[in-house]
């Protein structure tokens, strides 16, 4: 997620590609690049390699389409249009997860009946959302050694920022649940070592536990052996 969206909203620092960015944005519907050369006052052939670099980040989606409104022998070759990619992008530095969070809640709320506890739920759901991606490095990471690897991959990826202390210990620097876990700690810390355990259990890594500290100051969550 986060790299490649970095790159790509990155890209709209340029001041060319914004304007054109921004036109394309205005115009809600696909555009051709004499267009959009003519209304942000560059050459056509500066706003097509522009507007290329945006559409290979994903920023833009491309069709080809004739702009005459011919059809039939003689019509000319169908034109290169961009209009703007329905894909959203996320930059946030420290990482946040909180629309993980979010989709996780609505599917405890959804899937407990009226009397069910929607904390225990929470955890329940956490668990099998994290046992799902540790399921998904134990199929493909054949050794303990390089399913550990793939698990600190994978909670390096989702924001966690994990450190490999010297006792052994993996402590996460950065909590992707941040501002929640301030104001509703009982529920998102419980939620969260849940989420850390069920990627544990996923990927069979038996020997490595999760402990909960409420009083760290960055994540509540740290990866210890047994």
């Amino acid at each position: 997620m986060d790299a490649a969206d970095l790159m790509a909203v990155a890209l709209l620092a340029e001041p060319t590609r914004q304007r054109l960015y921004l036109y394309l944005r205005e115009r809600k519907e696909p555009v051709g690049r004499e267009e959009a050369a003519r209304h942000t006052g560059v050459k056509p052939r500066l706003a097509a390699f522009h507007l290329d670099r945006m559409a290979e980040a994903g920023l833009l989606d491309v069709e080809f389409r004739r702009l005459t409104g011919r059809v039939g022998p003689g019509a000319g070759r169908p034109a290169k249009v961009y209009s703007v990619s329905w894909r959203s992008f996320s930059v946030e530095v420290p990482q946040t997860r909180y629309a993980l969070a979010a989709s996780m809640m609505a599917t405890a709320l959804t899937a407990g009946g009226p009397r069910a506890d929607g904390a225990k739920s929470l955890q329940y759901v956490a668990t099998a959302v994290g046992e799902s991606l540790g399921d998904e490095i134990r199929r493909q990471a054949r050794t303990k050694g390089a399913r550990q690897e793939a698990v600190r991959g994978k909670l390096k990826q989702l924001g966690y920022e994990p450190k490999v202390q010297e006792s052994g210990e993996w402590t996460m620097r950065n909590c992707i649940f941040s501002d929640l876990s301030r104001s509703h700690r009982e529920l998102v810390c419980p939620m969260n070592a849940a989420l850390v355990t069920g990627l544990l259990n996923g990927a069979h890594l038996s020997s490595l536990h999760v402990e909960s500290r409420i009083a760290r100051p960055d994540c509540c969550v740290q990866v210890s052996s047994h």
